[in-house]
């Protein structure tokens, strides 16, 4: 199977009452045009998207073809993060936690309460924020949320 555009939202009344085959789709790959993958239920599905994905991306719940009575939907995984708390008595300290995250080409996202950020985890970027004053790190399994981004890009970068 080819699906060559998203067709909507799980959620849109189209797709209710429909089985859901979820196809996964990890964080750093959602703004990539070409794929081959395998669904959960064992589909083989390629997919093959025109460049508005490399903005919008793939997003959880993303309906990417319709066969029968079945739905194909991407499924973004959980993964590590970071997650990032910024001490309330040291509000400053947010722009510096931006700053060196969007150095390092890192994508960012607005975490659940103010003063939480989450960023996909890697050791020298927890090292290197441990070491900010006022700023606290947890590692936790997450499932991102693209909808919360900060940053315009989530392609991962290391030099």
């Amino acid at each position: 199977m080819i699906c060559e555009k998203i067709l909507g939202k799980l959620t849109d009344e189209a797709f209710s009452g429909k089985n859901v085959d979820y196809v996964d789709i990890h964080w750093d790959e959602a703004f990539k045009k070409l794929h081959r993958k395998t669904s959960q239920g064992g589909t083989e599905i390629g997919i093959r998207l025109d460049d508005s994905v490399l903005t919008r991306g793939l997003n959880q719940d993303d309906v990417l073809a319709v066969e029968g009575d079945t739905v194909y939907a991407v499924n973004i995984p959980p993964c590590e993060v970071i997650v990032v708390t910024v001490d309330k008595h040291h509000p400053h300290m947010v722009a510096k936690v931006c700053y060196e995250i969007g150095n390092r080409h890192a994508p960012l996202f607005w975490g659940a309460e103010e003063g939480t950020f989450i960023t996909p985890y890697n050791e020298p970027m927890q090292v290197m924020l441990n070491k900010l004053h006022g700023v606290s790190t947890e590692v936790k399994e997450f499932k991102l949320d693209f909808d919360r981004r900060i940053s315009a890009s989530v392609h991962s970068h290391t030099h």
